[in-house]
Parts: C-alpha cells; structure tokens; sequence
C-alpha cells in the first residue's frame, strides 16, 4: 500500500479551482488533498478577478503559486467561469499533461465534465461543500468536503517568536539580536498526510517528495538537520520509524504518533 501512494506521488495531477463556489481560507488544505494524487502540477483558480468577491485568494494564491484565470461576467447573474475552466480541462485532457484533475467547486454544472474525463481512465476527484449534488459527487472517483477540511485544517508554517540573544559589539556594549525560528511541524504534518498509507506508514522518501511539493525550498538544514531522516529521528515524541526490507534494499518508513 505505501507502494502504491507512493507511486500515485509521481503523478501528474491539475487542480481547477471555481473562484466563484470556494472558499479560499482552505486552500492549503486543497492542495494537501490534491497532492494524496500526485504532484500538483497545473494550479489555475478561475473567477472575475475584477470583482471585490476575489479579493480573499489574490495574498494565498501567490503563495501557493496558483495561476489566476481572468474571466468577465458579460451577463448579471450569469457565471462565465464554469465555461473557461471546462474548455481549460479538456485542453489539458486531450494534451495529455497530467495524469488526474482535481475539480474544486459545489456547483452541479461540472457534473458533464467530471463523467467526460473519467470516462478517459483519467483520475478525477472533487472538493466542494456538502450541498453539492449528488450527480456531480457520484461523477467524481473521489470527492472531499470541505466541512471535513475545516474539522482537521492544520495552521500553515509559521515562525515563532523570535529567541533574543545577547551578543557584544565591538564597543563592548551588549545588544540584543533577535533570532527568527521555525516550526517544522505543519509541513511535516501537511507532507506525512499526503504521503501515508492505508496501515499508517508512509515511506520516508514519498514524505520527502510531499515536502518539497509543499515547499519547493523545504531543507532539513534550515531547522539545523542535514538529512530528513535525522531531523524525523530527534522528534522522537511526534515521530516513529522503522526500517523495512523490501526486494533486497532498506526502505525507511515514518508514522506520526498519537
């Protein structure tokens, strides 16, 4: 089974997001679950960028480097998006980049899209609230809800606050010089839960491949570590390991502790 989430990391997976019917606070948490599937390669998020409404995804979709698709309203009371981000999905369908779509909307109007590309062999899930309609859920080989995202929404990477040190300057005179440290344990947490497994383990170097997913700029030695197994192995209190034989190599595999 770690094989087999492992292997599915290597997939190429596009994530559509339907700015009009999302909530952007759990967008992090989106891309966690997109990336169960493989690595997010596409991260387009369409809607009138024009309008107020937007204004919540423009500070999380930079960070998450999440292209945004520019798409007019030309009609009150009719919403234009749902068209450009079919028309997008079947030309990355029929190019054959990715391997699987994650489809972020509550509206019933994927419903033709989501049974078009499975009927391909091509992998589809969706994420949308539990009002969603049943057709559209039914079309999906996987479907999320977002109420269950908020019940385990995990803080992003944060820094603590700063440790003071005292140092003297050439003067001889004490200063005070702050220190800036980070807190591993939402992305760790964040990568262990791509990466896991049916029997709770997860392969350390599927984990490691979830890391840089998250964070292409993740390095063990910015917490003081030159290897992830090393920096796993000191969180001996939230972290377990075990080395298993398989086909004649040594594989390392971690589970988060209760």
């Amino acid at each position: 089974m770690a094989n087999e989430n492992l292997n599915s990391l290597r997939n190429k997976v596009a994530i559509l997001i339907d700015g009009d019917n999302a909530q952007s606070s759990l967008l992090p948490q989106m891309l966690v679950e997109a990336g169960r599937h493989g690595q997010v390669t596409v991260r387009r998020i369409y809607g009138d960028w024009t309008t107020n409404s937007m204004n919540s995804w423009k500070e999380t979709l930079n960070y998450h480097a999440f292209q945004p698709i520019q798409q007019f309203r030309y009609t009150i009371g009719k919403n234009a998006t749902d068209s450009a981000m079919i028309i997008d999905a079947m030309d990355l369908l029929h190019s054959g980049v990715v391997d699987g779509f994650c489809l972020v909307s509550s509206d019933s109007d994927y419903t033709r899209l989501a049974t078009r590309i499975r009927e391909t062999g091509i992998f589809v899930m969706g994420i949308g609230e539990k009002k969603t309609p049943k057709p559209f859920v039914n079309a999906c080989d996987v479907f999320v809800y977002t109420e269950n995202l908020v019940e385990v929404k995990k803080a992003a990477p944060q820094r603590q606050a700063p440790a003071k040190r005292n140092t003297k300057s050439k003067d001889g005179k004490e200063v005070k010089e702050e220190k800036e440290e980070l807190d591993p344990m939402p992305i760790l947490t964040q990568a262990f839960e791509m990466a896991v497994g049916q029997d709770g383990w997860a392969r350390l170097d599927g984990m490691g491949n979830a890391l840089y997913q998250l964070d292409p700029g993740f390095d063990p030695r910015t917490y003081g570590h030159k290897q992830l197994s090393r920096m796993l192995n000191k969180l001996k209190e939230r972290f377990e390991m075990k080395n298993q034989e398989r086909e004649g190599a040594n594989i390392l595999y971690v589970r988060m502790k209760e």
